[in-house]
């Protein structure tokens, strides 16, 4: 019996859902990008607030707050919640994490970066000077100093995603990358809003990015003109 092929963005090109726990949220969707609009609604069904890790004393942790065994708040985090993070984990000093967050186990969440309404995968890595606004990070996505996911276009209007000669409406004013499993971003990279990347896929240090590129393993580069006098 043929295996009909999935339709275009669905959440099983990106992710291994085996590594979450909470595969209910992905289930509800078809395309994607349509998880970001779930995720305020499932923490609101699932979040059980309860501190099991080390929590440093000069951390600020709202009411509507999960955190894992064996994960580590260190001094100066702020998480104002609801959010829901997984066992072993770091959030380091000055790591600042707003509403509607889910944090998979094994993560790391460095200095100076910003965390909003995104869904990290089990073991992935954004450890300095980060912005993850709108966004889902699959297991082991890896991102270098500096890079940011832009979630907001400058006028303010619906992101929309080209494809294939195809536009697909998201109804989001707010959607910052998709990032599939194992995807490595060098420092000071910049994803435009609505940024979907597949699998494995390397993106260079430096780069610019806007737009949709779903095969696997890829590697997107520009090669820099220098000229010393």
């Amino acid at each position: 019996m043929e295996i009909p092929s999935l339709p275009s963005f669905h959440p099983v090109q990106f992710f291994d859902l085996s590594q979450t726990r909470h595969q209910k949220l992905f289930h509800a969707a078809e395309k994607i990008w349509q998880v970001l609009s779930l995720i305020e609604t499932y923490l609101e069904e699932i979040l059980s607030p309860g501190l099991h890790g080390e929590i440093a004393q000069s951390c600020y942790i709202g009411p509507k707050v999960y955190v894992g065994k064996g994960t580590i708040i260190y001094p100066g985090a702020m998480i104002e919640g609801p959010a829901w993070i997984g066992e072993n984990c770091q959030i380091r000093t000055g790591c600042f994490i707003r509403k509607n967050v889910i944090i998979e186990e094994g993560c790391i969440l460095g200095n100076s970066c910003e965390f909003k309404n995104s869904f990290l995968f089990k073991n992935c890595q954004v450890p300095h000077f980060n912005y993850i606004g709108d966004s889902i990070l699959g297991t082991k996505v890896h991102l270098g100093a500096g890079v940011i996911l832009s979630n907001l276009k400058l006028d303010g209007s619906e992101i929309k995603i080209k494809y294939n000669g195809n536009i697909y409406p998201t109804g989001l004013r707010k959607f910052g990358a998709i990032l599939g499993d194992g995807i490595q971003i060098g420092c000071n990279a910049v994803l435009n809003p609505g940024s979907i990347l597949g699998k494995k896929t390397v993106l260079f240090p430096g780069v610019i990015w806007h737009g949709v590129l779903l095969e696997e393993g890829k590697v997107i580069k520009y090669k820099q003109k220098l000229e010393i006098t």
